[in-house]
């Protein structure tokens, strides 16, 4: 257990980078003359000054989180999955295939419905696996794999959309046609257009993730894997079978994320239909340093701060371009890991010992090793 200092320090350098990164967002607001105050007036009303505008956030919310969820998984099995851009891509890409080709009566949609998010967790999965080929058989970094996958599936999904799924208005790079009404996921009212069954599903994910990672011996070796993988190995952990599960969780969740951008958001397949969720994902996870329990509230705030932005151009007072929103919260990741690395230097005893790798049961490297 941890003793007062430590905690008071590990509290500091949590509101340290968030007061810093705030202030350095006022300073530039007031360099263009206009009122800090003002700003987040009109974030908040872009968020939430209706029950339609908090379901606007909810709906980047569902697939940044299930993302962030992820992304978890295979950080704290020390893999870099930059391409889980690509993975929401391929699970969209599935979902639309369901959509246009499997074709139910609209009183089994709710089957449909099920099916689409199915064949979504497939698509991302096996675009997971691709990388996790990449990495485990051929020794390329997962970076390098992630990236050139995110390349090629955004390739493949200009392809179908301008090719064989274009619109029967003629070929076109802009979309495919509106999906069938069965297909598309319901809203739950005009003035709050979310999906309750995917929000069940994240929070669904969200425990089922949280109690695997924390409860379970594959929790322990993704671990294990993630701090050092030649230990693990001597431990009898199966490395490269734990990294390659952490892919395929990550893929499948992302997936289904981008089934919701392309069942929910657009009601067709788009090309770069995922947004760039998943490298958002990313910078949630960094914040959040690899901590599931923060991942939800994490992810609301860049929602809401994300659709609250839109209100920046339209504001009589201000007529700021909403990248001022992305400023922030680069900024706010920026002083996040400048002050981990100070903290990791100079109080190196303070850092979360929630990641601390230690072997639970006494001999076990000797059974590993039988």
């Amino acid at each position: 257990m941890k003793n007062p200092r430590a905690i008071a320090i590990q509290i500091a350098f949590l509101l340290l980078p968030i007061a810093i990164s705030l202030a350095v967002a006022a300073a530039l607001v007031i360099a263009v003359g206009r009122d800090p105050f003002d700003v987040v007036d009109a974030l908040w009303k872009g968020a939430f000054k209706d029950s339609r505008k908090l379901g606007g956030v909810f709906n980047f919310w569902i697939p940044l989180t299930l993302v962030s969820i992820g992304l978890v998984v295979t950080f704290r099995a020390g893999l870099w999955n930059i391409g889980v851009e690509g993975q929401m891509m391929m699970g969209a890409i599935f979902a639309s295939w369901g959509a246009q080709f499997l074709l139910l009566p609209e009183s089994l949609s709710p089957l449909l419905n099920v099916i689409l998010i199915a064949l979504s967790a497939l698509g991302g999965m096996f675009w997971a696996f691709m990388v996790g080929i990449l990495k485990i058989r051929l020794g390329v970094n997962e970076i390098f794999g992630g990236v050139a996958l995110n390349a090629l599936v955004n390739v493949i999904s200009i392809y179908l959309i301008s090719g064989p799924w274009q619109p029967r208005i003629g070929g076109s790079a802009q979309g495919t046609e509106p999906f069938p009404a069965p297909a598309l996921l319901p809203e739950f009212a005009p003035t709050f257009p979310v999906n309750l069954f995917m929000i069940a599903l994240v929070i669904a994910a969200f425990v089922v993730v949280y109690i695997l990672l924390n409860a379970t011996r594959w929790g322990l070796n993704l671990k294990a894997v993630g701090v050092n993988m030649r230990s693990a190995l001597l431990l009898g952990v199966a490395t490269e079978r734990t990294s390659m599960s952490a892919f395929l969780v990550c893929g499948a969740l992302a997936g289904i994320a981008g089934s919701y951008r392309v069942l929910f958001t657009f009601d067709n397949l788009r090309p770069l239909a995922s947004g760039g969720i998943g490298f958002l994902g990313l910078l949630v996870v960094l914040l959040l340093s690899i901590r599931l329990l923060w991942a939800p509230l994490i992810a609301f705030a860049f929602a809401a701060i994300l659709t609250g932005s839109t209100r920046l151009q339209i504001a009589p007072s201000l007529k700021l371009d909403s990248s001022l929103a992305g400023v922030m919260q680069g900024m706010l990741v920026l002083f996040v890991i400048l002050f981990h690395g100070v903290q990791e230097v100079f109080f190196p005893g303070t850092l979360a010992d929630e990641e601390d790798i230690e072997d639970p049961h006494p001999g076990s490297q000797k059974e590993g090793g039988a």
